[in-house]
């Protein structure tokens, strides 16, 4: 069994929240190398989407394993270490915590993580985001696997014709469920369509009775109890041979939908598919970045990566993102840009109500006196 994980932070951005220094990068890709001499990793590749490290890993341990998630933490240690002699801004953010302790449930970092019996041929998928939450993803996992007008896999290739089943988290109640889909389509909607408390964790073939995508659900702000930034996620996706063709995998993307996060997580904004060297949101801190990198994986090498959105085919969906960021930046503080009030739970929104609870008086329900009665 093959487990790829992606481990992404925020240890420390380059002009505000914009990019990843490109000292902290070769810091990041030294332990990697050193990872892989030690034998801890088969493979390894450290990217960046914002100013986000992700370390792309193959390794035989497992989903959860504490040598790796040890490994990761040590490493964004040593990248906010430097982040810090460098002055760059909200240097080690995303650790919140002061020591490790087994794993990175809880301590900041996200990751999503894949355990597999690597197939002949076995092309995967990792997309990082920048700038939103976990629940970007809810709705290209929907039409990746439940919508026959994205995936005509569904309809005509045999081993996708049962349909799979959703793994959903409820970030609030920590609790979760599965649907089975398609049966259960509609009753998934109704949840996955609230993408700031309801977050698809993984996808499992029904036939093939293996999983086919994961991603990251740490909402930095329930575990802190504050805005400390936003989330910035990770998806892994499994393609072909009964799982969505790659195409069919990047398709939703061409769509630049919205989601929460932009300007201090505070707003929603078009998420726009861009190639690595576009991945820096600088206007309002967006619009929302998110990158796809394409790998082959054999015996546990990572062949890659192909920048899988450096392609004309969605110069489409970057125009409309920038369309639809300007429509939204005129509404300045007011909805629909801004999040609704439940959303800003860990803004200044808590103190505010405190502070000016005592000037807020009940509505009488008196008819006025007439002006000049």
């Amino acid at each position: 069994m093959i487990t790829l994980s992606i481990i992404k932070a925020d240890t420390g951005g380059f002009v505000g929240h914009t990019a990843v220094h490109p000292r902290l990068m070769a810091e990041a890709r030294r332990e990697i190398e050193r990872a892989k001499s030690s034998g801890l990793l088969i493979d390894g590749h450290v990217d960046s989407c914002g100013d986000d490290i992700s370390l792309i890993m193959t390794h035989t341990y497992g989903q959860e394993a504490g040598l790796i998630h040890s490994f990761a933490w040590d490493t964004f240690q040593a990248t906010t270490h430097l982040a810090k002699e460098l002055g760059l801004y909200g240097a080690g953010q995303d650790l919140l915590s002061d020591a490790f302790s087994g794993n990175l449930r809880g301590m900041g970092p996200g990751y999503a993580e894949l355990e597999f019996e690597e197939r002949p041929s076995e092309p995967v998928l990792c997309f990082l985001a920048d700038k939103t939450e976990p629940g970007a993803w809810n709705l290209p996992l929907y039409k990746m696997f439940a919508d026959p007008s994205n995936t005509a896999g569904l309809v005509i290739d045999e081993k996708m014709h049962a349909g799979f089943a959703f793994e959903v988290y409820d970030l609030r109640e920590d609790r979760r469920i599965v649907f089975d889909c398609p049966a259960d389509l509609y009753d998934m909607l109704m949840y996955i369509g609230a993408p700031s408390r309801y977050v698809i964790r993984g996808v499992r073939s029904k036939t093939l009775g293996t999983t086919a995508a994961a991603t990251s659900t740490q909402r930095l702000s329930l575990i802190a109890g504050r805005y400390v930034g936003k989330d910035d996620p990770v998806l892994i996706v499994r393609c072909q041979s009964g799982l969505p063709a790659v195409g069919e995998a990047l398709e939703p993307f061409a769509f630049a939908y919205s989601v929460a996060g932009c300007m201090r997580g505070s707003h929603h904004a078009p998420f726009m598919p861009v190639s690595v060297g576009q991945a820096h949101p600088s206007r309002f801190d967006g619009p929302p970045r998110v990158v796809a990198l394409g790998f082959q994986i054999k015996d546990g090498r990572l062949l890659g990566p192909r920048d899988m959105f450096d392609d004309p085919a969605f110069d489409g969906a970057r125009r409309q993102a920038v369309e639809v960021m300007d429509y939204l930046r005129r509404h300045g503080p007011f909805e629909p840009h801004r999040l609704p009030l439940e959303d800003l739970e860990y803004t200044t929104m808590t103190s505010l109500t405190a502070r000016l609870a005592h000037r807020w008086t009940p509505i009488t329900t008196e008819v006025a006196t007439p002006v000049g009665g």
